[in-house]
Order: C-alpha cells, then structure tokens, then sequence
C-alpha cells in the first residue's frame, strides 16, 4: 500500500512539474538593459533595427521550430532580422548571457541593449506585440 501512495506521489510531482514547465514556455521577459559586455558572437550578428538572436543547440527539437517561427517573423517585419547561434561549443556565451535553456530568444537593438527575451519556442503574436514599441 504505501508503495501505491509513493508512485501517486510521484506521478503528481511530476505532473506538476510538467505544468509549470508549460506555462513558462514562450514566455517573454522584457528588459531594457544594455549588454556592455556582449560576448562577440553574439555582437557580431547584430544588424540594424532589431535582431532576434536565437540561441540553440545541436540536438534541441524545439529550437527548429523557433527558428521557423523567428524566420518567418522576420521576413514580414521590416526592421527585424533573425540570427541563430549555436552554443554547444560556446558555453561560455550562454553562460555570460545568463541562458540556462535552448531555445533562448534574445531581442537586441544594433547598439547590443536586451530589449526583451523569450524561453522556449516563442508565440509569434505574443512576440510581435512586444517587439512593437522597438520597431521602427
């Protein structure tokens, strides 16, 4: 019996867990912080406007479906450009930029500021609306 109450437990916990996970999926955090020290990778890709710099990894499934939602955005908004940058041989570049899982969406104006960032596999509207104060 109290193995049954040890395996209710542990499925509820993981449930739980799963729950959370989903609900932060996507989500964006704004921010409006200038990143001084942006690691050259990264400041490399900036372009005009706003980039979306993706950071992914060899083997994340949904970091190819955020660069098909980022891409996309992309091409239909002027003034947005998308970049991905894979850090699997660049741990220090995830670390210096505070990323802790793949995909991480960086938005960053052409000077470097951090204007917003989204975990996981953004929601195209949601970005969008976000990103419109920062577009010209």
């Amino acid at each position: 019996m109290t193995g049954a109450w040890a395996l209710l437990g542990a499925v509820a916990v993981a449930g739980a867990i799963g729950v959370l996970l989903k609900l932060r999926e996507g989500r964006i955090s704004h921010r409006a912080q200038p990143s001084a020290d942006l690691p050259a990778p990264v400041r490399d890709l900036l372009a005009p406007g706003v980039t979306l710099v993706q950071l992914s990894t060899t083997f994340c499934a949904p970091c190819r479906h955020a660069k098909v939602v980022l891409r996309d955005l992309a091409d239909r908004v002027d003034g947005l450009t998308h970049a991905e940058l894979d850090v699997t041989n660049l741990p220090e570049v995830a670390s210096r930029l505070g990323v802790m899982r793949t995909p991480t969406t960086l938005a960053l104006t052409a000077d470097g500021t951090e204007v917003l960032r989204v975990g996981g596999v953004p929601k195209r509207d949601s970005l969008l609306e976000a990103l419109r104060p920062h577009l010209r």
